[in-house]
């Protein structure tokens, strides 16, 4: 199934010279027109404005006519899987996605999206990276492979299974026809999943039409916000991986090319849209659990579920013997699963 990428232009606002005030140097906006970038997101129309778009927003408002970054959603300017070589050959400026789902050509591309229980919650990724080095990791990665910057990471939602049928028992994933994120899918396979690649707004039409039996991609913040759970029907609340992984990105000579004082400011709105979407997924996951009239819940038993974590940890050792720097990474996941472990309380609840 192809999708047509179509552009969506956004309305453009010209920056105001700040009138001047005493003792101090007035604003002067900066002559010509203003530097633009187009940054393309891994998410849908419907996703986008919780988890990309109040950054950019932020960022063309207090830029006062500076710099413009345009926005677009996923697969309008090229599919999601040709990100990462887009935004390295400067067709793009910026991205906003999971190294998997871009097709990163680096080692730790696999740790992006959903790396099974890698995390428990959506802050356990600013800790990692922030904490215990990942940050140092993934920027030497796109350094080594050149053309990219990569600027910073967060959480987001877990990963659940949004389904037509219910989920009971491992058995009832045999066979089921999953929307999911590459490494989540090859993980899943080893239980009878059989992981489906469409494109991003082409999935709810394709459970509607039977191609897909639903996905294991968000949590339920995100089923009732794009529309998923207006097509599904159960909400599991087991889940492979507590918090999503992505990243901004941006093409190496745009960075360079703007001036200091635009990349400090760009820093702080991405560091803002973290704030935002950490409250937003966090309130959300619970509310709408609680709250919720369109999906029903369904776990899969405890006993039953603890074959599926310890299959994760067999798969933290494949990727591992892997190479390296994938040896490192999954030797800090298991450092901090440990310490969480020790910690007791929220920190080992599901």
């Amino acid at each position: 199934m192809i999708i047509k990428p179509t552009r969506r232009n956004f309305i453009k606002s010209a920056g105001l010279a700040a009138a001047s005030a005493p003792l101090a140097a007035p604003y002067v906006m900066a002559q010509g027109a203003p530097i633009k970038w187009r940054l393309q997101t891994y998410a849908g129309a419907a996703l986008g404005p919780h988890v990309t778009k109040p950054a950019v927003d932020m960022f063309n408002a207090a830029a006062k006519g500076e710099m413009e970054i345009e926005l677009y959603y996923a697969d309008q300017l090229v599919p999601t899987g040709e990100l990462f070589r887009a935004m390295q050959a400067g067709t793009i400026n910026a991205v906003h996605s999971d190294d998997d789902s871009m097709a990163a050509p680096v080692e730790i591309s696999v740790f992006g999206g959903y790396f099974p229980f890698a995390t428990k919650h959506i802050l356990d990724v600013p800790v990692l990276f922030n904490q215990y080095g990942l940050a140092d990791i993934w920027r030497d990665a796109y350094k080594k492979a050149g053309g990219v910057v990569w600027l910073s990471a967060a959480g987001q939602d877990p990963c659940h299974f949004n389904t037509k049928k219910p989920l009971t028992s491992l058995a009832d994933l045999q066979g089921l026809r999953l929307y999911t994120f590459p490494t989540a899918g090859r993980f899943l396979a080893q239980f009878g999943v059989i992981p489906v690649v469409l494109p991003y707004e082409d999935v709810q039409v394709a459970v509607q039409t039977g191609e897909l039996d639903g996905m294991s991609w968000s949590g339920i913040t995100e089923d009732y916000t794009v529309g998923w759970a207006d097509v599904t029907d159960h909400f599991t609340t087991n889940n492979i991986s507590g918090a999503w992984i992505g990243s901004w990105f941006v093409n190496e000579k745009s960075w360079a090319d703007i001036p200091e004082h635009l990349r400090a400011l760009w820093m702080a709105c991405v560091d803002a849209g973290h704030t935002y979407r950490n409250q937003w997924y966090w309130g959300g996951e619970a509310k709408l659990r609680a709250t919720g009239d369109k999906l029903k819940l369904t776990t899969i038993p405890a006993a039953e579920w603890a074959e599926v974590e310890n299959a994760a940890f067999k798969f933290w050792d494949e990727i591992a013997a892997e190479g390296e720097v994938k040896a490192k990474v999954v030797a800090i996941f298991k450092e901090y699963n440990d310490i969480l472990k020790k910690a007791g309380g929220v920190y080992t609840q599901g």
